[in-house]
C-alpha cells in the first residue's frame, strides 16, 4: 500500500502539477462574481510560481546540495561488489518494444559497464523491479540484463533484484539476496542527487562498507547556483526532480527509513 501511495502522491505533490492546479483554479473562480478576486489571486500566484520554478536557478539551488553531498572514491579497488539501483530502464516502453529503453538516468547502468570492466572480480549487482504501476511493462532487472550482456559482462557475475520499487526495497531485498559480511566493500551507484537518500538507507537497512559512485549529474556544481534556464520544460523537469528528493529525504527519515535527515559522508 505505501509504494502505491508514494507514486500517487508524488504525482500530486510535484510543483510543476500543483501550480497547474492553480493556475486552472484560478481561471475557474474568475469566471464566478462570489470568487472572482481569490481567483485572479491564485491564477497570478500560479503563473508566477510556473515562471519561477521554469526559469530562474530555483531548481538549480535545489539540486546543488545533493549533488555535492558525496564524492567519488580517488581510487577502484578491493571492492567486492557494485550495487546499481534501477531508475535508468523506460519499463514501460521496454515492456513494449522488447527492446530496453533508457530513462534520463541512463548513466547509472552505462557507467556501471566501466566499472565491471575497471574491477573484472567484482559482483554486479542490479536492484529494480516496476517503479510505475501501469500493466505490460518489463522490470528494470530484464532491460539491465541484456544491456550488461551486450556489454559483454559475463552473466555468472551479475546478480538481478527484480522486486523493489522503491530505494527502501532495494537496499532490504538485494541485502536478502546478498548476504553481505562484516568486512566487504561494496560500490554503490545512483544519481548524484539520490545518492544522499540511497546512503542513509542502506546504512539504516544493515548494509555496511558501502561507498558512494554518484553518477548521472545534472548541474556543473556550485556555479550553476545562478544559472537559470532557457526553456521552461528544463526548469521545471529539474525543480520537480529537486524537490521531490528533498521531500523524499524528509518522508524517509521521519518513517524510520533513513539514518538522518540529510545523510553525508
Amino acid at each position: 500500500m505505501y509504494v502505491y501511495l508514494s507514486k500517487i502522491g508524488g504525482f500530486l505533490i510535484l510543483p510543476s502539477n500543483f501550480l497547474v492546479v492553480l493556475l486552472a483554479l484560478g481561471l475557474v473562480l474568475s469566471l464566478t462574481s462570489k470568487w472572482r478576486r481569490s481567483g485572479r489571486f491564485l491564477t497570478f500566484a500560479g503563473f508566477l510560481g510556473l515562471v519561477v520554478c521554469a526559469f530562474s536557478p530555483a531548481a538549480n539551488w535545489l539540486i546543488v546540495p545533493l549533488e555535492d553531498r558525496f564524492q567519488r572514491p580517488g581510487t577502484l579497488e578491493n571492492y567486492d561488489g557494485i550495487i546499481v539501483l534501477g531508475g535508468a530502464v523506460d519499463t514501460v516502453v521496454t515492456g513494449v518494444r522488447g527492446d530496453t529503453a533508457l530513462t534520463m538516468s541512463a548513466e547509472r547502468i552505462t557507467i556501471t559497464a566501466r566499472l565491471a570492466k575497471a574491477l573484472p572480480e567484482t559482483k554486479i549487482i542490479h536492484t529494480g523491479g516496476q517503479g510505475m504501476i501501469v500493466s505490460d511493462q518489463a522490470t528494470e532487472a530484464e532491460g539491465a540484463a541484456r544491456l550488461f550482456r551486450d556489454f559483454g559482462i559475463s552473466p555468472d557475475r551479475v546478480i538481478l533484484e527484480d522486486k523493489s520499487q522503491n530505494t527502501w526495497q532495494n537496499a532490504v531485498y538485494a541485502k536478502d539476496i546478498v548476504q553481505p559480511q562484516p568486512g566487504q566493500q561494496w560500490l554503490l551507484v545512483t544519481s548524484a542527487y539520490h545518492m544522499p537518500r540511497a546512503m542513509g538507507v542502506f546504512e539504516k537497512a544493515g548494509w555496511t562498507g558501502v561507498t558512494a559512485y554518484p553518477v548521472d549529474y545534472r548541474t556543473r556544481g556550485p556555479q550553476d547556483k545562478s544559472l537559470g534556464f532557457d526553456g521552461a520544460s528544463k526548469g521545471l523537469r529539474r525543480f520537480d526532480i529537486a524537490y521531490r528528493e528533498w521531500v523524499g529525504l524528509a518522508v524517509y527519515w521521519m518513517l524510520g527509513r533513513s539514518t538522518e535527515f540529510f545523510p553525508g559522508p
